[in-house]
């Protein structure tokens, strides 16, 4: 079983992974995903947890995420185990369907870092040799997003997520145009058909016209 391990402030941003194939995926144990919240990681002071975060050196705006709770989130989940660990920055590589593949053949343990505020102490990358991700020309809020794209992307190349290897082998066909029931749809006193060439029957013509409007990447 492959198991993701998310160091995250904030698990509950994570119920999209509870439902629909992920979420049966669970239940069949396909995969397992477990969470360490790096303010469990930390001494509470006067019975309150103290700060995760804190001001960058050299100044700027906003906050920093510290390292020692992360690394010590990051032991637990890890443990003695072989694992693949990976932190979200906007400067990492972009991740394509290719890493999916080879992170989901490769690894039974990943542990995905879903950094927050200005970012992690980039120490924690540097002790933990830790591979560095972006999942798109852009900065979001926080790396929960991005950790659950990875997610997604990797399980479903676990056996048995999608129900059926065909399931996967179809997707790697599909075109950036689909198209289902009805056949002519009326819509504001406008009829829109499905093309001829899906209604054929031949699959060289399908496969063709599929290809000309780009394969789904794997």
């Amino acid at each position: 079983m492959l198991t993701f391990h998310i160091v995250t402030l904030f698990p509950d941003a994570f119920s999209y992974l509870s439902e629909s194939i992920l979420g049966r995926a669970q239940k069949q144990k396909k995969i397992k995903i477990k969470f360490y919240n790096p303010r469990d990681f930390i001494k509470k002071k006067d019975g309150a947890y103290k700060a995760v975060d804190d001001r960058p050196y050299g100044g700027g705006p906003g906050m920093v995420m510290k390292a020692e709770p992360i690394l010590k989130a990051v032991a637990r989940a890890v443990g003695k185990k072989k694992a693949k660990i990976i932190f979200f920055s906007a400067g990492g590589k972009q991740f394509i369907g290719k890493d999916a593949v080879v992170l989901s053949k490769q690894y039974k343990d990943i542990v995905l870092i879903a950094g927050h505020y200005e970012g992690v102490d980039e120490r924690v990358a540097r002790i933990l040799k830790a591979h560095k991700f972006s999942v798109g020309p852009y900065v979001l809020t926080g790396g929960e997003l991005p950790a659950m794209v990875a997610i997604d992307a990797i399980s479903r190349h676990v056996k048995g997520v999608l129900g059926t290897h065909e399931s996967l082998e179809e997707s790697r066909v599909a075109s950036s145009e689909v198209y289902t029931r009805p056949e002519v749809l009326e819509y504001k006193k406008k009829n829109y058909r499905v093309p001829k060439v899906l209604l054929s029957g031949d699959h060289k013509k399908i496969e063709s016209w599929r290809q000309k409007r780009g394969r789904a990447s794997v």
